[in-house]
């Protein structure tokens, strides 16, 4: 045994105190021992322990009790309680509460040695599965972003090759599939890293101030303009400038922000001369901005200085495979006030996987956050999750196509076709609004509507 391992020995019987203590210091342990569970309590205020050996039945405070209050406290140390009145009853109430194990006196020869081996091999085991998660949490990590799935894999591929070039690129996908994300990535693992990276949303901002904001203004340009203000541009000179919503942009200031593209220089408002800047233009959207470009929304000249190199994200549903992997790093960011303690039980994560993610990682993020904060005993169970996310996986989109329709095309029409009746509905026919609902062209809503011949 290892002489560093340090055990504690509650028992209110002196003998069995004094021949488990000489047992446990021949065979290697570092022993203390406490004659009740409040005795034991105050041991545990001054010591950890690798592994605690607990009556059950003691006065002042029995074993039950002890057990109890060590789990609030998060002992980690393999709990195993002994009974000279040991019964399938008791054995099972203390393994509910948290005991590692049970022993029934008079114990057998050896028998404490072999519970102790077992556990020690137990959290030998917990170690190595610990270090294994985070070897592989940094595998399937690329710069804050965390993924498994082939898909993502291959975004990691192209934000490698495009990272240090000047390159303009567009990112698409849906709310809160990581856009910004992989922007940061694009900035992180380049050429520029050490220069500024700046952050704005286009649809925050009113259309009145957005054309300061990005390219600032000179004093006196307008009523309140007291000093010289930077732009963003200038702000990101030398690094990297995201524009976040770039579909929200009106159309004037997309005149303006083509030119930039493609003179790399800014004017201020009010300002008679221009400057030269270098800055690397990554934006974003969830919109279907072809589409948009389509209706007039768009300049299409700008779309395509944009989409030089576009990034296309899945969704999160796409994905299931790294629910896991995020659920367990979420659980690490916010489980800390319970020590780190805390775990997704099997059903849990199976509801977790199960669910469609309309709101992608930011909403499974949100989830697990709420679930770290109602969980008990360090146990994320399904009662901690939303009621309409535990009722989600009742109807999975598999279900809705025919059993014996394992055709992946027909399923994908079934199902679009099941969407633009639900939204169509929903908007009491309005075409124009279904389309922004389903997040597709009218163009192409019409398309479809022709094609599924529904009126």
């Amino acid at each position: 045994m290892n002489s560093n391992q340090h055990i504690l020995v509650i028992d209110d019987e002196e003998n069995l105190r004094h021949m488990l203590s000489v047992m446990l210091a021949r065979q290697g342990y570092r022993v203390d021992v406490a004659a009740d569970g409040k005795s034991g309590l105050i041991c545990l205020l001054n010591n950890v322990y690798d592994y605690i050996l607990c009556d059950i039945r003691m006065p002042e405070m029995d074993g039950k009790t002890f057990l109890t209050h060590a789990l609030e406290e998060h002992v980690s140390a393999p709990i195993i309680m002994m009974s000279a009145y040991g019964s399938v009853e008791t054995a099972v109430e203390c393994m509910k509460l948290g005991a590692y194990d049970f022993i029934s006196k008079p114990f057998k020869k050896d028998e404490i040695a072999i519970v102790l081996k077992k556990a020690e091999e137990r959290e030998r085991l917990k170690e190595e599965n610990s270090q294994l998660r985070d070897v592989a949490a940094g595998q399937f990590s690329y710069s804050g972003i965390i993924s498994r799935s082939a898909a993502m894999q291959e975004i990691f591929s192209q934000i490698r090759k495009v990272a240090d070039l000047k390159t303009t690129i567009l990112v698409l996908g849906e709310s809160g599939t990581g856009k910004e994300l992989v922007a940061r990535a694009l900035h992180q693992t380049g050429c520029r890293s050490q220069k500024p990276f700046v952050a704005v949303n286009c649809g925050a901002i009113p259309e009145n101030l957005l054309e300061s904001e990005l390219f600032g203004h000179v004093r006196g340009a307008f009523t309140d303009a007291s000093s010289d203000k930077a732009g963003l541009f200038e702000q990101a000179d030398g690094g990297t400038l995201f524009l976040d919503e770039i579909g929200e942009m009106p159309l004037a200031l997309q005149v303006k922000l083509l030119r930039v593209l493609q003179e790399n220089e800014i004017r201020k408002i009010g300002a008679s001369v221009s400057k030269t800047v270098d800055v690397r233009v990554v934006s974003a959207t969830s919109r279907d901005l072809s589409g948009d470009v389509g209706l007039g929304r768009f300049r299409e000249d700008l779309y395509f200085r944009l989409n030089v190199f576009c990034l296309q994200l899945p969704p999160l549903r796409y994905r299931v495979e790294d629910i896991p992997l995020l659920a367990e790093h979420f659980v690490k960011r916010y489980g800390n006030d319970k020590d780190g303690l805390v775990r997704v039980e099997p059903d849990a994560l199976r509801c977790l996987m199960a669910y469609r993610w309309p709101g992608n990682v930011r909403e499974l993020e949100n989830v697990v956050e709420r679930a770290c904060i109602l969980c008990e005993r360090g146990l994320i169970t399904t009662a901690c999750l939303p009621l309409s996310l535990r009722q989600s996986d009742k109807a999975s989109p598999i279900e809705m196509v025919a059993d014996e329709n394992l055709s992946i095309k027909k399923a994908e029409d079934i199902i679009e076709r099941e969407l633009i009746g639900k939204a169509l509905s929903k908007t009491g026919g309005n075409r124009t609004q279904a389309a922004k609902i389903l997040e597709i062209s009218l163009r192409s809503l019409l398309y479809k509507l022709k094609e599924y011949g529904i009126e």
